[in-house]
């Protein structure tokens, strides 16, 4: 990341927005996100969005979001995120269960106007796989 104030302000939203997400706060999240949202090519708003994220806290009560690495620019961010944490049921098809599963998320967002606009995100399943096998 270069020094621009404009990469810097979007990095600090970034890690604004991810504080928020680990506190729950779900009335904060308009300040982030964008109200007409995109996530993996499906329009959600910002109450579409929500409701996923709690659902995803709903099935990981533990679920923390570390930020392992962050490159931002004006328009856009690349994060790889660390999760450590036990997903109560299956987990993206996984029979996960209540056992302890350390993964990656690979995230990409467009940024418009101060706020996430899209989110293209891949998880890594494979890892979470292995470590659920017998």
């Amino acid at each position: 990341m270069t020094g621009s104030s404009q990469e810097t302000a979007t990095a600090s939203m970034y890690r604004k927005y991810i504080a928020c997400l680990n506190a729950r706060a779900w009335n904060e999240l308009g300040e982030f996100v964008a109200a007409d949202v995109v996530h993996n090519g499906r329009l959600l708003g910002v109450d579409g969005y929500r409701a996923m994220l709690e659902e995803d806290f709903r099935n990981i009560p533990d679920l923390h979001f570390n930020a392992d690495l962050v490159v931002a620019n004006e328009s856009h961010v690349a994060a790889r995120l660390r999760f450590d944490c036990t997903p109560v049921q299956d987990f993206l098809g996984v029979p996960v269960n209540g056992r302890r599963v350390v993964f990656h998320e690979h995230v990409f967002y467009t940024v418009r106007e101060g706020r996430i606009a899209e989110v293209f995100s891949l998880i890594d399943k494979t890892a979470i796989e292995a470590q659920v096998r017998p």
